[in-house]
């Protein structure tokens, strides 16, 4: 269920640099229904805020003092908190485990600020957003593994196969709806079918699934 766009949604920001806390800020609270409620310059912090608080999302960095962003993923993988890892090193020793442990999203910090709106939003609307040339990339270690094709719990209608490519395509759940003429919410419940019918967990589940079945050409935008 889409949540109202007139409840607030409380996020924690944890950067040890200053300098990218504030412009992240700034970005966020520009947004009519997002408020930066707490910043942390340290992973230590940033958990205790986190504990505390109870945000509904928290944007961790992966380098930081005490504890680094991963860790803090996996110890708030028990809480309410949604975790939308933004980072500067597009690096699988990261990507994976922050999916592994339950983060909602993986942003490079060059995204931009309409796609990291977007990731805030789909992690507290229980959805996730991962950078386009991550998806990519590791779409092309799924092509160089040539893995078998995963069996289906149940099979996908022709509007899911469209979507599931258009995932794989690294496309949001605003561009999918766009290009396909439905609602967001639509392509949100597609999603959430997809996945059950794949038995994955994320999108990146999805993006695999479509690139070998060959329902995708892999290109991000």
């Amino acid at each position: 269920m889409e949540r109202s766009p007139t409840v607030t949604i409380r996020v924690l920001i944890a950067d040890d640099q200053e300098m990218v806390r504030r412009g992240l800020r700034r970005i966020l609270d520009s947004q009519s229904d997002i408020e930066v409620v707490a910043e942390a310059a340290d992973g230590v912090t940033a958990l205790e805020q986190a504990e505390r608080l109870l945000p509904d999302v928290a944007l961790l960095d992966v380098r930081m003092p005490g504890l680094d962003g991963l860790e803090v993923t996996r110890r708030l993988a028990s809480t309410p908190v949604r975790v939308v890892v933004v980072t500067t090193f597009d690096l699988d020793e990261y990507v994976y485990p922050a999916l592994r442990y339950g983060a909602s999203g993986f942003l490079l910090k060059k995204s931009g600020p309409v796609l990291l709106v977007e990731a805030v939003r789909a992690a507290v609307n229980g959805d996730s957003l991962i950078s386009p040339s991550i998806t990519v990339r590791l779409l092309r270690q799924v092509v160089d593994a040539k893995p078998e094709p995963r069996p289906l719990v149940e099979p996908l209608t022709d509007r899911e196969v469209e979507v599931a490519g258009k995932v794989a395509e690294g496309r949001t759940n605003a561009d999918i709806g766009a290009e396909l003429f439905i609602g967001a919410g639509t392509v949100k419940t597609h999603v959430a079918a997809i996945q059950r019918k794949l038995g994955v967990r994320n999108r990146v589940g999805i993006a695999v699934w479509a690139h070998e079945m060959g329902y995708s050409t892999g290109k991000g935008s």
